[in-house]
């Protein structure tokens, strides 16, 4: 791989002149880092996944103040090589299997270079006329894609923990309590409000919970069936039990894709319950949501959706845009908009204006919104639909494929369904005479330094979950890049290391 030049005699006290580095200049590193990241993208295969490297080894290597003078452009790009590179934990990498496996794309690192060149900051529509309506139009398309009817509104935040806490906020404010007016606290008049979730439900849910005031004790985790789903019948069942003690159901949080299995909640079920009792129903489809681009897993994915009050996707997790963006839809968008609303006058604009456009601003705690509706627009342009579609339904056909060997191989268990890319399985060699809890330890401990070998080799990485009290291992497919041949590598590496380990 081409390494980016740095001048052997850099000059001391470098100072560029007043003003931005020149045009020329410009042209020339840019040129230079543009060819330095296709080299690092046809290096990858090369290059170990996990960083090879100790806490703190970075640091050591860096100044503990900042530089009095300014440095030449070659010598910041020579420290990426020398400093940066190495600390790298390479998640576009085609063997990165941990958490969701997500990937960067070309089309989107050229929409993520002009959101930078542009600088916009998209306060109001006036201040972003580009970034206001293209939003609107990238959003329209996505949820055409994805099978959500013209009812629903969309909005562009950074990631699902900021999307799915404003989609809890607007279910607070929806419950008529005056809660933006006089707040939570100090009030004799409030009961407990539930906000209801799987067990499998992501953290960012109560940190959600949390962060909005409700306190952790108004989340009730439901309990979960054999398959990692919602039990409707145990949140019926909550629910009334809540409402005896006098607390106000606010919102039903059904799952779709969980981060520990990908398991979908019976939706259906429980968007019944949300219509009978008037409580906000919230889709978390961060990780799911993007598979319902394919035709034939739509009905698996979006089964109910539609009557969801709002509903989450990352692009950035399985649609191969660069890292940040998460979408927020809404059946509610008024709702959404009294919860957030507030215009000082310094950003007050002509009636006429504001009769005629959206200002996303006044839908969330951001003022300033970055451009990123840019990179979503140049991905779903260069690979279309059914190139999208393509590409996902590859990733899970390779799911299907690798659960194929687990369910075939005697010293290895699949722990979970398969209905996406994620397989969640572990190694399970049986000793004769050994009593039921002795083999759980083991085979905990077993999988736990099978995990950490192998993501220390640096060929692949894999994370972990525990099912059913049982150490579990994730395999997550999603790169872009990633083919059945690294797929096969990676279960061959299993096999290496077990039987290394089992060695010993």
């Amino acid at each position: 791989m081409a390494r980016m030049s740095r001048a052997d005699n850099a000059p001391q006290g470098f100072a560029p002149p007043l003003g931005d580095m020149s045009i020329e200049e410009f042209r020339r590193y840019g040129h230079q880092l543009v060819d330095w990241i296709g080299d690092y993208f046809a290096s990858l295969d090369e290059r170990p996944v996990l960083a090879q490297i100790e806490p703190g080894d970075l640091i050591k290597q860096l100044p503990t103040a900042p530089p009095e003078h300014g440095e030449p452009m070659a010598a910041i790009l020579a420290d990426v090589d020398r400093l940066i590179v190495p600390a790298l934990t390479n998640w576009h990498h085609p063997s990165f299997f941990a958490y969701f496996a997500t990937s960067t794309s070309a089309p989107g690192i050229f929409g993520e270079l002009l959101c930078a060149a542009f600088d916009v900051k998209a306060l109001l529509w006036r201040a972003a006329p580009a970034a206001t309506e293209l939003e609107e139009v990238v959003l329209r398309w996505l949820r055409q894609l994805i099978g959500l009817p013209e009812t629903f509104g969309g909005i562009i935040y950074d990631t699902a923990s900021v999307s799915s806490m404003h989609a809890l906020a607007a279910a607070r404010e929806h419950v008529n309590l005056r809660i933006r007016e006089d707040g939570m606290s100090g009030r004799v008049d409030l009961p407990l409000l539930r906000i209801y979730s799987s067990e499998q439900a992501h953290s960012s849910i109560e940190k959600g919970v949390l962060t909005l005031g409700f306190g952790q004790r108004a989340l009730r985790k439901i309990p979960a069936d054999a398959e990692f789903r919602m039990q409707p019948g145990a949140l019926a069942h909550a629910i009334a039990e809540d409402k005896q003690q006098g607390f106000v159901p606010c919102a039903i949080v059904a799952t779709v894709g969980t981060t520990s299995t990908s398991s979908i909640d019976p939706v259906p079920a429980i968007a019944d319950i949300c219509t009978r009792e008037n409580i906000w129903l919230h889709v978390d489809a961060a990780y799911a949501g993007s598979a319902a681009v394919v035709p034939e897993l739509r009905p698996v994915v979006m089964a109910a959706c539609e009557r969801a009050d709002s509903f989450t996707l990352n692009p950035h997790k399985w649609l191969f845009t660069p890292f940040d963006l998460s979408v927020l839809y809404c059946r509610r968008m008024d709702v959404l908009h009294r919860a957030f609303s507030l215009v000082p006058e310094y950003l007050r604009a002509p009636q006429a204006e504001r009769e005629t456009v959206t200002n996303h601003s006044e839908y969330g705690i951001q003022l300033g919104r970055r451009f990123r509706a840019l990179k979503l627009w140049f991905i779903l342009r260069y690979f279309g639909h059914e190139g999208l579609a393509a590409r996902i339904r590859e990733h899970c056909r390779l799911a299907q494929l690798f659960a194929a060997w687990v369910d075939a191989a005697p010293l290895w268990e699949r722990l979970a369904p398969v209905p996406l890319s994620l397989v969640c399985f572990r190694a399970c060699p049986q000793r004769a005479n050994e009593s039921e809890a002795d083999a759980a330890a083991r085979l905990d401990a077993l999988n736990e330094q099978l995990m950490h070998a192998l993501n220390a080799s640096g060929a692949a990485f894999l994370s972990h979950t525990k099912l059913n009290d049982k150490f579990t291992l994730r395999l997550s497919i999603g790169n872009i890049n990633t083919t059945e041949v690294h797929v096969r590598r990676m279960w061959e590496l299993l096999h290496e290391h077990l039987a290394r380990l089992s060695a010993r």
